[in-house]
């Protein structure tokens, strides 16, 4: 009896080591997954737009196909060089985290860029030659594939490098929760956006109640303008997040100066107004701050993109095609 009394005690005690674990996981895992939410945000932003043009009954089987390429980005092919990265690499983890970051002061500023001084995109004008439904239903969600794993590659860098837990174990299980977690989010908001004019399309229509269809016309008018709001708070985002790895990076790497004049500049705004509003105008002048720096640095890297890189990469895939 008291062998049996002994063994449940330590079932119980590995159980309560088990729940302990499980609790620290899912705590540095809100922690990670709080630090990417300016990626996560341009991702659900970015997102609809590659089901524009299809019929309704195709948007959510082409949500669910993006979906699982980006679950396949995330938990195949990124959480293993993640891992490799933090244990055999480390001292890596910036300089990639820094590039992922320049590439979103990139998109976040030929955005603003292409907004002031409109031009044509050579993608929408490939869309509208493909004929073919279903070919070019093929070209979008590859396309959107491709897109998403250069969000979650930094996705995963910003978690990995947010994550501060006692083993390696721990450390993948963390990032594996991140990765399922932010694809659950990123793309079960999209599929309830890009529903919604539908829904209220149905409500306007069908509702027994003045107030029903009412809210229907609403939901219809208004997901044009959410849309846009959306744009603008993922461009936003992307040069915030991306100018506040550039500047923390370099702070880590050994040139603080403007890190810390930022830091500086927005402990000095923050002191400007009451002690309650403190903190909260201190971090928007931080995250301002970050901004314009994203991007003054992504027009920079404008013509450096468009003239070099992209020509470079168009011809090593024509190489490779020949």
């Amino acid at each position: 009896m008291s062998g049996l009394l002994a063994l449940l005690d330590d079932v119980a005690a590995i159980a309560k080591v088990a729940a302990a674990s499980v609790d620290d996981i899912a705590a540095a895992a809100g922690k990670a997954g709080a630090k990417t939410a300016g990626v996560i945000i341009d991702d659900a932003a970015v997102t609809p737009k590659y089901v524009q043009g299809f019929a309704p009954a195709r948007e959510l089987p082409i949500i669910w196909r993006i979906a699982r390429g980006s679950l396949f980005n995330k938990l195949v092919l990124l959480l293993p060089v993640a891992m490799l990265l933090a244990n055999f690499a480390p001292l890596l983890i910036t300089p990639l985290l820094m590039l992922g970051g320049s590439y979103l002061c990139f998109e976040g500023a030929e955005k603003i860029f292409h907004v002031l001084f409109p031009h044509g995109d050579s993608q929408i004008e490939k869309d509208m030659a493909i004929q073919d439904p279903g070919h070019l239903e093929e070209q979008k969600v590859k396309g959107a594939i491709k897109t998403d794993f250069i969000l979650s590659a930094e996705i995963m860098t910003i978690a990995l490098a947010a994550i501060d837990v006692p083993n390696v174990w721990m450390q993948a299980a963390t990032l594996a929760v991140v990765g399922a977690g932010v694809t659950l989010a990123v793309y079960g908001s999209v599929g309830v956006i890009v529903k919604m004019d539908d829904v209220g399309l149905y409500m306007a229509r069908n509702a027994h109640t003045g107030p029903g269809r009412a809210v229907g016309r609403w939901l219809v008018k208004a997901m044009p303008r959410l849309m846009k709001l959306l744009s603008v708070v993922g461009t936003a985002a992307m040069l915030w997040v991306g100018g506040s790895i550039i500047t923390h990076g370099l702070e880590v790497l050994g040139w603080p100066w403007l890190y810390h004049h930022i830091h500086d500049l927005a402990v000095a705004t923050g002191h400007l107004a009451t002690e309650r509003w403190a903190p909260t105008v201190k971090w928007i002048a931080k995250a301002a701050m970050d901004g314009v720096f994203g991007l003054a640095l992504g027009l920079l890297l404008i013509p450096v993109a468009t003239r070099v890189l992209m020509p470079l990469a168009s011809r090593m895939q024509g190489r490779e095609g020949d």
